[in-house]
């Protein structure tokens, strides 16, 4: 029976003050975690009311995982179509259900091919292929993911889908031994799933394969190398959590920039096309040249500083044609978590 009088006695708990938060996290995901306790994790270390991710890295994989915080969610779909590096390890030799390291083992051959075989399979995956969509993965059939049909132990129809391997570089392979495995190094396109591949590499080597061991390096121009485990986030102090975050035009590198006056910005943010003369630009970040134009209202705090981000066009005949804005109480919250 529990003790009522110690439950009476325990302090309430209290609940999480959440607050707005802009921003981006690099995050290096742990094995065994999936994308979305990961990201409920940093929600939750940095306090944040509104997060998102920018595409699923499954639980057996580590590495980059770009988290969105904030307005940083209006321009998360620019992660999902960009390309990524990653590192993959393949288990050659044994084929396995689901084409990854947990799955239950369904066939073992041996491993008969030469070094000089490994290199001309992995040309012919090099450049535009068409992959088959592995079962166990996020797209959609019948309002349902495929790996909820995997689950239940059932298989659908899958049309194949062209994606390219930009860059297929073999890093280690070790074709004796109780292991035989290949390393790979692998920049690809959006859409392009490493357990497919790593299955069809086995399948051209006679041998089959299985996805043993992934690491994602690069997510377009975003790497590992300001990134942090949960475990690092955690350990941080409070007050230095937020700055471990990137800013929210972190996400729109590459783009061409342009700066509005104090009129343009004000109406740039409303929704209405400016008139310039900007060369054509399919991708462009826009900012304010000064503070005034995107104060929320005559009492605010702070308004923004010069240079604060708007939000992202595009410029088609000397027409700045606005894309995700951001609103003008994000860009006060942006700037009084800047000078905090």
């Amino acid at each position: 029976m529990p003790d009522r009088a110690a439950s009476a006695a325990a302090p309430p708990r209290q609940r999480l003050q959440r607050r707005p938060v802009h921003g981006l996290l690099l995050l290096d995901k742990a094995l065994g975690v999936s994308s979305n306790q990961a990201l409920q994790r940093a929600k939750w270390l940095l306090r944040a009311d509104k997060a998102g991710h920018t595409g699923t890295l499954d639980p057996l994989a580590t590495g980059l995982l770009p988290l969105c915080f904030g307005a940083a969610t209006k321009f998360s779909q620019l992660q999902l179509d960009a390309d990524k590096v990653y590192e993959a390890t393949l288990r050659l030799g044994v084929r396995t259900h689901g084409g990854d390291a947990e799955g239950e083992v369904l066939e073992r051959r041996p491993v008969a091919c030469s070094p000089e075989q490994v290199q001309q399979v992995l040309a012919r995956f090099s450049g535009a292929i068409e992959q088959l969509p592995p079962m166990h993965s996020a797209l959609k059939h019948q309002g349902r993911a495929l790996y909820e049909y995997a689950r239940a132990g059932l298989e659908v129809e899958r049309a194949p889908r062209r994606v390219s391997i930009h860059v297929l570089e073999l890093l280690a392979l070790a074709l004796e031994g109780p292991e035989p495995a290949l390393r790979l190094r692998v920049h690809c396109s959006k859409g392009t799933y490493i357990r497919s591949l790593a299955e069809d590499i086995g399948a051209a080597l006679g041998c089959g394969a299985h996805l043993s061991a992934l690491r994602r390096l690069r997510s377009g121009s975003l790497g590992l190398e300001r990134s942090l485990t949960l475990e690092q986030l955690e350990a941080l102090p409070e007050v230095e959590r937020l700055r471990a975050l990137l800013p929210v035009d972190a996400l729109l590198a590459g783009h061409e920039r342009v700066t509005l006056d104090d009129d343009n910005a004000a109406r740039f943010l409303t929704g209405l096309r400016r008139r310039g003369t900007w060369p054509d630009s399919e991708r462009v970040a826009v900012y304010a040249a000064s503070a005034a134009s995107t104060e929320p209202a005559a009492s605010a705090a702070a308004g923004p500083q010069p240079g604060a981000l708007l939000g992202s066009a595009h410029i088609v005949g000397g027409e700045l044609i606005p894309g995700r804005l951001l609103s003008p109480i994000e860009i006060q919250q942006i700037t009084l978590q800047t000078q905090s």
